[in-house]
């Protein structure tokens, strides 16, 4: 596949969480360290912007009150599709204080998972939380960096990501009662490809993985830990990856500008652009929070 920039849209700072609003036919996608939740209409090729109270961490698909739910250094916080927001829950006070939320998506059940990170990348200093509406339950503590998110298509296996670990972890997953036990490596990353950043799944259950310094998306199977394919990126921070668009054809893919020096930037000047590239395989719809 070849990227092409997403036409009409501006670049980030450390751009993130693409995800496809599948009740919208919307692509959202924030740029974390400019605090900026964007939604791009492909029909209309416009991109609107919502200015956050800090930095956000990542969005996810409402099928409620909100159209979307986002997590933001101050909390969790649903966003009306009138651009008005609200918190749901704050952040949770027994997070170290340069914390914030990183990652995160929603499982088959509609609960929104979200992981945190120390601002200073602190090994260890993180956490991954479940929300279900009504309470915010740790789910793993001692993360590095909180990353990509994904479930298997029988909702019986859940992918994970802790980006300095190199490897995408796999779970067994409880889909009635959220519960994940049996923690195993799925299979470990070369440094060569990068550091394994957002993460999303395609219809024949593969995964598609942006990493951190790899200049690529990489599609991988979770079964042998071979690669397939990959669609290379103008830009070396590569940092999430969706499916969008009226067959869920098209994948989207955020980059960075932060961690490149001067020099970097003047030799990949498309950093921090919203790339899109035109897939072979279909993804499939992503979960909405629909609990309350």
């Amino acid at each position: 596949m070849t990227a092409n920039i997403v036409p009409h849209t501006p670049k980030a700072k450390l751009g993130e969480g693409t995800i496809w609003h599948p009740d919208e036919n919307v692509l959202y996608w924030i740029d974390i360290l400019g605090c900026k939740l964007h939604r791009y209409d492909p029909k209309t090729g416009t991109n609107t912007t919502i200015e956050t109270d800090s930095m956000i961490g990542t969005v996810v698909p409402a099928s409620n009150t909100y159209s979307v739910i986002i997590a933001t250094e101050t909390g969790i916080h649903g966003v009306t599709s009138e651009g008005k927001t609200e918190l749901l829950i704050p952040y949770p006070d027994g997070e170290a204080q340069d914390n914030r939320f990183n990652d995160g998506k929603c499982d088959p059940a509609g609960r929104f998972w979200v992981g945190t990170m120390s601002k200073k990348e602190t090994t260890g200093a993180g956490n991954l939380y479940c929300f279900d509406g009504k309470e915010l339950k740790l789910k793993l503590s001692g993360v590095s960096i909180s990353n990509g998110i994904v479930w298997s298509h029988d909702a019986k296996t859940m992918y994970y990501i802790d980006t300095p670990e190199k490897k995408v972890f796999a779970f067994d997953f409880d889909n009635e009662t959220g519960e994940i036990s049996n923690k195993r490596t799925a299979f470990e990353i070369d440094e060569k490809h990068g550091y394994p950043d957002g993460m999303t799944i395609d219809e024949e259950g593969m995964l598609w993985i942006a990493p951190w310094g790899g200049k690529a998306v990489v599609r991988w199977n979770p079964d042998t830990g071979n690669i397939i394919e990959k669609t290379d990126i103008p830009a070396p921070h590569v940092t999430s990856c969706a499916f969008g668009g009226d067959d869920l054809d098209t994948l989207f893919i955020t980059t960075a500008q932060k961690g490149l020096t001067t020099e970097q930037l003047e030799q990949y000047p498309l950093s921090g652009s919203l790339f899109f590239a035109k897939s072979n395989v279909k993804g499939v719809p992503a979960f909405s929070f629909r609990v309350s």
